[in-house]
C-alpha cells in the first residue's frame, strides 16, 4: 500500500511490446516523494497496478528536451530502459511536454534523441554509440548454451545464444547468470537467443535484474542481441527481435572499423494502456 500523501495522483499505465511501466508526470510527483516500499507496492501484480518498472517523466532542461528517471519494481534506481525511453517519448506528447517532433531525451545514462512515429503507437530511441561486445572469461555456460558476450547498452547485458528460446528455463538460469561473480559485483541482465523465421528475425528472452525475473521484453537487452549477432556474424543490421509478448522489436545501426556500433535505433511499441488515479 502506498503512503497517503500519493493517493489521488494521477498515473499512466504504458507498454512497450509487454515491457509494462507506471507513468507519472514529474510535473505533479517528483522521485523524492517516493520511497522504495511506494514503487514495490505500486509495481506489484496482483496487489498493485503491476509493471517492470516505474517512470517520472519531466521537462528537461531546455525547450526541445524532456527527463525520464526510471526505478527498477524493486524500488532500485536504473540508468536507462528503453522500451520506457520509447513510451515515456510517447506520454510527453500525450502531456503537452512536447511536440512529437525530434526531441532530447535527458536520462542517467546520457542524452540521447528520440521521436514519435506516426500514429501507430511507436516510437524510436536514437542511442549513444555502443561498444564491441566481448567475450567473458570464467563464465561457464551449460549444454546447449553455444556462446556468450557482454554488451553494455546504458546498462549491461550479457547475450547467450542457444537453439531455441521457449527450451531455456528463463527463471532459474537467467537467475544464475544474472548475478554470475564473472560479470562483476552488479551482474548483467541475461538475454537468451535463437534463430527465428528467416536471416533477419530472432527470437529473444530476458531476465531483468531489478525485476529479478523474466520480462515480456526489453529494449536495451534487444540492442545488445542485435549488435553481438552482428558481431558473431550471425545477422545483419537490422533486425527484427521477436519478444516474448510475441511483438517485434527492431534494432538498426552500422558497425564500424573499430568493431563498435554507430548511428543505433531501436523502434517498437510505446502504447497507452490506461490513465488512473491512485486511491
Amino acid at each position: 500500500m502506498v503512503r497517503p500523501n500519493l493517493r489521488g495522483l494521477a498515473v499512466y499505465k504504458m507498454t512497450g511490446s509487454g515491457n509494462d511501466f507506471v507513468m507519472v508526470d514529474g510535473r505533479t510527483s517528483a522521485p523524492a516523494d517516493w520511497g522504495p516500499g511506494d514503487i514495490q507496492a505500486v509495481c506489484a501484480r496482483g496487489t498493485g497496478l503491476g509493471a517492470d518498472g516505474l517512470v517520472f517523466v519531466e521537462p528537461g532542461s531546455s525547450p526541445d528536451s524532456i527527463r525520464m528517471i526510471y526505478f527498477n519494481s524493486d524500488g532500485s534506481r536504473a540508468a536507462l530502459c528503453g522500451n520506457a525511453a520509447l513510451c515515456t517519448t510517447r506520454l510527453a506528447v500525450h502531456i503537452g511536454l512536447a511536440n512529437g517532433g525530434a526531441l532530447r531525451l535527458e536520462t542517467d545514462a546520457g542524452i540521447y534523441e528520440t521521436r514519435s512515429a506516426g500514429q501507430d503507437g511507436q516510437a524510436e530511441l536514437h542511442l549513444a554509440p555502443v561498444g564491441a561486445p566481448v567475450e567473458v572469461p570464467r563464465l561457464c555456460l551449460e549444454p546447449g548454451e553455444e556462446r556468450a558476450a557482454l554488451s553494455v547498452v546504458g546498462v549491461p547485458h550479457l547475450v547467450v545464444l542457444v537453439p531455441d528460446v521457449h527450451q531455456v528455463d528463463v527463471a532459474q538460469r537467467g537467475r544464475a547468470l544474472r548475478s554470475d561473480p564473472a560479470l562483476g559485483p552488479d551482474g548483467a541482465n541475461a538475454n537468451f537467443v535463437s534463430p527465428g523465421v528467416g536471416s533477419s528475425e530472432w527470437r529473444m528472452r530476458t531476465y531483468e535484474r531489478g525485476v529479478e525475473g523474466e520480462t515480456l521484453a526489453c529494449g536495451t537487452g534487444a540492442v545488445a542481441v542485435g549488435c553481438t549477432l552482428e558481431q558473431w556474424g550471425r545477422a545483419k543490421l537490422p533486425v527484427t527481435l521477436c519478444t516474448r509478448s510475441g511483438r517485434g522489436l527492431v534494432v538498426m545501426g552500422r558497425r564500424t572499423d573499430s568493431g563498435a556500433y554507430d548511428d543505433v535505433w531501436l523502434v517498437g511499441e510505446a502504447r497507452m494502456v490506461f490513465r488512473g488515479v491512485m486511491i
